[in-house]
């Protein structure tokens, strides 16, 4: 396989992951910086991708620790791993991020489930539920409120395969408006 084979199907493979729930590459993980300075990860669902722009894109509570962190630093690496391809991709790029009310969350939101849209509603992500808090009877209204879009501008990708011998792994380097600039083989 070519180098430029091996990115297309990358891409390829993440842009499939975007409808198909079964994908290994539907729920990935988000590393980012937190207010202290130490590494944080986290489960997402991968929920568009556009190769062409080499963007990635998520959906989260603007209220919850990851948007602020991402706020602060907009720095992060992606990292996705297909038990049936035995694939890892390990992207790197930056943050842009789309609070409630810009077109996008509006796009994005309009395309949700009903149950999705639940899923925004009631309190700050990560802090404890308090004994006078209500509970929204529809998370629809409340929810939109606090959620965002998360894009990621990829610029580099580190794709490898695990192999029973001989594992393979390669860099790839995109410009700012996703060209690709740079293929090369690397050491596993």
């Amino acid at each position: 396989m070519h180098l430029e084979e091996v990115d297309a199907s990358a891409w390829s493979s993440l842009e499939a992951a975007t409808v198909d729930p079964k994908s290994g590459f539907r729920f990935i993980n988000l590393c980012s910086v937190g207010a202290a300075g130490r590494p944080q990860a986290r489960m997402v669902v991968l929920r568009r991708s556009d190769t062409a722009a080499r963007l990635l894109e998520i959906h989260t509570d603007t209220r919850s620790r990851k948007w602020l962190e991402l706020s602060r630093n907009p720095i992060v690496t992606i990292l996705g791993f297909c038990a049936s391809t035995r694939v890892q991709l390990r992207l790197v790029g930056l943050v842009c991020l789309h609070p409630p009310g810009s077109d996008l969350a509006e796009k994005a939101w309009s395309e949700l489930s009903a149950w999705t849209r639940s899923t925004y509603a009631g309190g700050p992500p990560g802090d404890e539920p308090g004994n006078d808090e209500p509970v929204p009877a529809s998370g629809e209204a409340n929810g939109k409120a606090f959620f965002g879009v998360v894009s990621v501008r990829a610029e580099s990708l580190d794709w490898f395969e695990l192999r029973r011998a001989d594992n393979r792994r390669a860099l790839f380097e995109y410009s700012d408006l996703g060209a690709l600039v740079a293929a090369r083989w690397i050491n596993p």
